[in-house]
């Protein structure tokens, strides 16, 4: 039913087609659990030179491990801890070059360099994150994370 796709031209484009792609995917369906599930599962196959990437969910004053790809995670994050609990708490993106150098980085997979996580923001409440780790320095470029951006405004038309 589903094969992976190739992706070609600048990044820009590659991320406007996996948005329409994932738009695609998550019309008509109205579980979040499944979509979150899609959703990690298709940045997966898109991106290159990661080793995590999922959701965490906001569930009072933490985060609880949600939908993901790769190994065994962290299950709670506090908010105001670590990348995650970060962005929550600053209701923003964070890029993180060199996880070794940002203060207080929750390491849940050893191999993780950089992280870049993306609050989850629906009618102005922060309702979870998107987290995705790379086991290369400096992986996430201004290009990624404007790309990811737009993949999480399109989500979050569907949860």
């Amino acid at each position: 039913m589903f094969t992976k796709i190739h992706y070609d031209g600048p990044i820009a484009e590659q991320y406007h087609s996996l948005t329409k792609q994932l738009d695609a995917l998550l019309t008509g369906e109205t579980d979040r659990i499944a979509n979150l599930s899609n959703a990690s599962a298709l940045l997966n196959q898109f991106l290159t030179n990661i080793n995590w990437v999922g959701f965490y969910i906001l569930r009072e004053d933490e985060l609880v491990l949600g939908p993901f790809q790769g190994l065994p995670a962290c299950v709670r994050i506090p908010t105001g801890r670590g990348v995650c609990g970060t962005a929550v708490a600053r209701k923003e993106t964070i890029v993180v070059k060199d996880v070794h150098e940002f203060p207080g980085h929750i390491a849940c997979d050893a191999a993780s360099q950089s992280e870049i996580v993306i609050p989850l923001i629906k009618n102005g409440e922060v309702i979870g994150v998107l987290d995705i780790d790379s086991p290369i320095v400096n992986r996430f470029s201004k290009d990624d994370q404007d790309g990811l951006e737009l993949f999480v405004h399109t989500l979050l038309l569907h949860l």
